[in-house]
Formats: structure tokens, sequence, C-alpha cells
């Protein structure tokens, strides 16, 4: 054998395995191919999701600001709806201030305009709370002070000091009192 003839031989073997080499080769490229193709749709469904994201977090704010806004115009109707009542009170005290009459002519008045105060308060529903003659409840009456009577059952109210107010049955302020104490009642 010559050096030529083994190299023939030699080179036969590899001649033979050269199809499947171009096989695993372009396999191997068919396998890139798909993996470039896959990363590709990864990528995109990212961005997808990226922009899917992007505007429910815009949605999301737009919501929240809604909300903010109406809750803020609650606000101001409900304070409106309490404020508009007492417009015309003020009217009425400004007037007063301006009036030139006698004192019994400006007590009438300033009658007037806290009758027209305390309906404006029941518009609210906003209701004293009961004083003279009532029996003191410590969760509505505050007492100022006591004075003995034998004339009035003991703990009965028998002096407003200072009017309070409930808000349905919910309490805005006690009412400030004075309160009779009747020595005979207690010894009974």
């Amino acid at each position: 054998m010559t050096g030529t003839e083994e190299m023939q031989r030699v080179d036969a073997p590899e001649n033979e395995n050269a199809p499947e080499q171009v096989e695993s080769v372009a396999e191997q490229g068919q396998q890139g191919n798909d993996q470039a193709a896959e990363l590709t749709a990864v990528r995109e469904e990212r961005d997808a999701l990226k922009d899917r994201l992007a505007r429910l977090q815009a949605e999301f704010d737009n919501a929240r600001k809604r909300e903010m806004k109406e809750r803020q115009d609650a606000r101001d109707y409900a304070v409106q709806s309490a404020i508009d009542p007492f417009l015309g009170v003020m009217d009425n005290f400004a007037l007063a201030l301006k009036a030139q009459g006698s004192v019994e002519q400006l007590r009438a008045g300033v009658e007037l305009i806290l009758k027209q105060m305390e309906e404006a308060l029941r518009g609210l529903n906003v209701q004293p709370v009961e004083t003279v003659g009532a029996q003191f409840d410590p969760r509505v009456h505050e007492a100022l002070g006591s004075e003995e009577r034998e004339d009035v059952p003991d703990h009965q109210v028998t002096e407003e000091i200072r009017r309070g107010y409930k808000l349905r049955d919910k309490l805005l302020r006690p009412a400030l009192v004075k309160i009779a104490t009747n020595a005979k009642q207690v010894s009974d």
C-alpha cells in the first residue's frame, strides 16, 4: 500500500460518516432557529405583558384619582347642604346689626333669628337635649351646680345654662345644667 492508498482508507471512514455529521449540524441549526423563534415569542409576550401592566397601572391610577375626586365632591356637597340654611341666618344677623330700632324691636329680631337657626338645625336632624323638668342623666347632661329645693324631685334639672344637642341618637355636646337636691326625698 502506498501512502496515497492509506490516506484514502483513512479518509473513507470519515466520508462515510459525513452525511450523519451534516444531519447533526443541520439539526443543531434547526434547534438554534427554534430557540431563536421561541426567544422572539417570549420577548413579544413579555412586551405585551409589560404593556398590559402599564395600562392596568394607569387605569388603577385614574380610578383612584376619580374616587378621590368623587369623595371630595361628596364632602363638598355635604358641607354645602349643611351651610346653606345658615347663610340666611347670617344675612338676618347682618340686617339686625344695621337696624336702628328700639331694644324691644332688636330683641324681637334676634328671637326670630334664633328660631330660624333652630329650624336650620332641625333640617339637619340636630335636636336639643331635653333639660328643664327632666331627670338628670349623666349621658346627656353635665351638672354645673345644684340648689336645695323641696318643690321638685331630687336630681331633677332646674335650669339650663347651655343647651346640649344630639344628631339623631349621637350626642354632639352635653347640656350644662343646674340640678335640684331634695333632702326630704333622699332621707325617705
